[in-house]
């Protein structure tokens, strides 16, 4: 059974930074590209940041390149993004997907069956 469960998340100010992480398990994950995504309050699941099996390959939406940093220790079964220079715009509930895109999906990700956790809580106010 293939399970994802992301930690990490928390209440920060703005410009603060934090370190998500998502352990999986029940898949080849050193073959698979992953994802991260974000829900806002009240607003559709939006792509965040991919990354390819080897972690050579990382790709970002506009909003957070050169803020958010994608990363994966296959070894260790985890992905990671951490998050600097946060904004109040962020806040969002934060998901790890078992997917892949190098740009901005066409697919409709509240409706797809792709697979992800239940989600860490990312807060930034003052």
């Amino acid at each position: 059974e293939v399970q994802l469960v992301e930690s990490g998340g928390g209440s920060v100010q703005p410009g603060g930074s934090l370190r998500l992480a998502c352990t999986a398990s029940g898949f080849a994950f050193d073959q698979v590209g992953m994802t991260w995504v974000r829900q806002a309050p009240g607003k559709d699941l939006d792509w965040v940041s991919s990354i390819t099996p080897a972690g050579v390959g990382t790709y970002y939406t506009d909003s957070v390149q050169g803020r958010f940093t994608i990363s994966r220790d296959n070894a260790k079964n985890t992905l990671y993004l951490t998050l600097n220079n946060l904004k109040t715009d962020d806040t969002a509930m934060y998901y790890c997907m078992k997917a892949f895109f190098s740009d901005p999906p066409t697919i409709d990700l509240n409706t797809s069956t792709l697979i992800r956790g239940q989600g860490t809580q990312v807060t930034v106010s003052s």
